[in-house]
C-alpha cells in the first residue's frame, strides 16, 4: 500500500497529530505519514474501539508516539496537541445503528469531543490546520443523486445529527477564531485493518469473515441498495491533500469517495468470485436510519484539493481480500 507519494511537501519538516490512530483509517493514515519520513506522528486514542495491533507494525518506529487518551477531555486535547503543526481528526463514534441504541454516548464523543479539539486547536500556537472526518451521512434524506456538497437533506439518525453539527462547529470557529479546517465526507470506506468483529461492523469485512468462515452472510433489506464504497487508500489521499491544500479549500467539506456506486448484491457477487466461494446470502430486514441509494461528486475535491482516487471498489477488494485472508 502507499506506493504513490500524495504530497509535495517535506514531511520531516512537519509534527502531525492523528486522533483516532488506533482505528481503521487513522492507523492507515499513520502508516503512511510515518512511510514517508514524517518528523512525528502522536497518535491519540482511548481503544474504545481502536486497537494496538494497528500499530503494532511502527510501535517502535523513532518517529511514532502514542498517547491513550479521550477527546472528550478537553485537556487531554491540548496535551496532544502540543508542538503539532497538523492534526487530522479521525476520533468518533461511528455506526448508524449505535447511534440509534445509544445516542448519547455518539453525542459526547462525536459533538463534545469534536468542539474539544476545536478549542485545543484554537488555543494552540503551533497547530496550522485541522482536518476532520466527516460523513456522508449528512446527506440524510436528499433523494437527489449524486451527491453535491452544498445539497443536503434532513439527518436520518443521530450519528448523522452529530456529524453535520462537526461542520456547523467548524464553519463557526473558523469565521470566529480564524481556525482553519477542512471536512472530509466519507462515503462508505473500506480496506485492511477495518475490524469485521463487534455489533457494529462494517458490511465488507463483515462479508469477507463470512467468506473465511465459509457462512452465508445476512443483508438488510432486498440488497438493492447502492454505495460509493471507498478504498481505504483513497481515504488517505484525501487527508494528506487537505492537511496541504492550498487556502481556497480552507473551511469548506469535500465529498471523499471513488465516484460510482454498486449495490450490496453486486457486492456479494464480486466477493465471491475473488474468493472462488459460492455461497448465497441470507436477507433480513431493513435498518433503520440507513439511506437508500448513495453515491458522491466528487468533482470539488478534484478541484480545490487535487483529490484524485486511484483505487476502485474491485481493486480495494482485491488488495482487501488478500490481506483479510491472511
Amino acid at each position: 500500500m502507499f506506493k504513490t507519494p500524495y504530497h509535495t511537501h517535506d514531511l520531516s519538516e512537519y509534527s502531525f497529530l492523528v486522533t483516532g490512530g488506533a482505528g481503521f483509517i487513522g492507523s492507515n493514515l499513520t502508516t503512511y505519514l510515518l512511510k514517508y519520513g514524517a518528523k512525528k506522528v502522536r497518535v491519540l486514542d482511548n481503544l474504545a474501539t481502536g486497537s494496538i495491533a494497528n500499530f503494532s507494525e511502527f510501535k517502535d518506529h523513532p518517529a511514532f508516539e502514542f498517547l491513550e487518551g479521550d477527546i472528550r477531555d478537553v485537556a487531554t486535547c491540548a496535551k496532544a496537541m502540543e508542538g503539532i503543526d497538523y492534526v487530522s481528526h479521525q476520533a468518533a463514534l461511528g455506526s448508524v445503528p449505535r447511534s440509534i441504541n445509544d445516542p448519547a454516548t455518539s453525542n459526547e464523543v462525536n459533538v463534545s469531543g469534536f468542539l474539544n479539539m476545536l478549542i485545543a486547536q484554537k488555543d494552540s500556537p503551533s497547530v496550522k490546520r485541522l482536518v476532520y472526518a466527516a460523513s456522508s451521512s449528512t446527506y440524510g434524506d436528499s433523494p437527489s443523486l449524486p451527491k453535491v456538497e452544498d445539497k443536503i437533506g434532513k439527518p436520518l439518525s443521530p450519528y448523522a445529527v452529530t456529524k453535520l453539527v462537526n461542520e456547523l462547529y467548524a464553519d463557526v470557529f473558523h469565521k470566529t477564531y480564524g481556525t482553519e479546517t477542512i471536512g472530509l465526507r466519507y462515503f462508505n470506506v473500506f480496506g485492511p485493518k477495518q475490524s469485521p468483529t463487534g455489533a457494529y461492523a462494517a458490511v465488507i469485512p463483515l462479508f469477507m469473515q463470512a467468506l473465511v468462515d465459509n457462512q452465508a452472510p445476512t443483508m438488510n433489506g432486498d440488497g438493492e441498495q447502492t454505495r460509493d464504497f471507498t478504498y481505504v487508500e483513497n481515504a488517505v489521499q484525501a487527508n494528506v491533500r487537505a492537511l496541504f491544500a492550498p487556502k481556497e479549500a480552507v473551511n469548506e467539506v469535500f465529498n471523499i469517495a471513488f465516484g460510482k456506486r454498486i449495490s450490496l448484491n453486486t457486492l456479494w457477487s464480486s466477493l465471491r468470485e475473488i474468493s472462488g466461494k459460492n455461497i448465497e446470502p441470507n436477507y433480513g430486514p431493513n435498518r433503520r436510519g440507513d439511506v437508500r441509494d448513495s453515491l458522491a461528486n466528487i468533482d470539488k475535491a478534484k478541484e480545490l484539493m487535487g483529490y484524485n482516487p486511484l483505487f476502485s471498489v474491485q481493486d480495494g477488494m482485491k488488495i482487501t481480500w488478500e490481506k483479510f485472508k491472511g
